[in-house]
């Protein structure tokens, strides 16, 4: 597992030092343990796991080439795609990990201790709810999502959790060209501009990953995010 990881990473361009495979190798056998119990994945097999897990949530980096010190929140993180693997690849990260399912939690918490991962928080909730707490309520310099929902429905969810300035930025598959279409009375509602997107392919080829990066250029009413339910249900189009 070692040398497929290390090899993963550099065929993308990425230079894991030691410390940071053996992390990831951790992190694989944890997860395949831990999906014996609860379901985390469909992916188990290694090659597959180090490039559609590891790497692709690595591929955020190519749009945020510099996450030292910023506050990320990653929203639905289910077994901790993409928060885990950049806080690997960038320690000085300050992580929060948010899933609506507490096993979840459970699993994610486990990682970062066995990781020896400091400065990160796995929090249990809504972030319907949690978007208008005014501790977490603009408060994180990125927030980000990987396929949990569509655009303008991840929009209404994280947009509200971002700082003036800060970023939102979605891994998408590839239906996000469309899906941006669908976003454009989310962004205007909501304060978001999109500044970049971009289409990569890893594994050879064989796998694309398209990100969107949107930009919080005014306040979110406050009225947002709606209800639990609400923005799946009645999304901003």
């Amino acid at each position: 597992m070692k040398n497929i990881i290390q090899q993963s990473f550099q065929r993308e361009g990425f230079s894991l030092n030691e410390q940071q495979i053996e992390q990831f190798v951790q992190y694989y056998d944890l997860l395949i343990d831990w999906n014996k119990k609860i379901n985390l994945t469909a992916i188990e097999e290694p090659q597959e796991v180090a490039d559609k897990h590891f790497v692709d949530s690595a591929l955020l980096l190519s749009v945020k080439k510099d996450l030292a010190g910023c506050s990320l929140i990653d929203i639905g993180t289910g077994a901790g795609f993409p928060g885990i693997p950049l806080k690997i690849i960038e320690p000085n990260l300050k992580l929060t990990l948010f899933d609506s399912l507490n096993k979840r939690i459970n699993f994610l918490n486990t990682v970062c201790q066995e990781l020896s991962l400091k400065d990160v928080q796995a929090v249990h909730g809504r972030a319907e709810d949690f978007g208008k707490k005014v501790e977490y309520r603009e408060k994180f310099d990125l927030a980000t999502a990987r396929a949990v929902a569509r655009m303008p429905v991840l929009l209404e969810i994280c947009l509200p959790f971002v700082k003036l300035g800060g970023h939102f930025i979605a891994l998408k598959g590839p239906e996000l060209e469309n899906e941006l279409l669908e976003s454009k009375k989310a962004l205007a509602e909501l304060g978001g501009r999109i500044i970049d997107v971009r289409s990569l392919t890893l594994a050879d080829g064989n796998y694309t990953r398209n990100i969107a990066v949107i930009e919080k250029v005014k306040p979110t009413p406050k009225k947002y995010p709606r209800k639990a339910g609400t923005p799946q249900k009645t999304p901003l189009v």
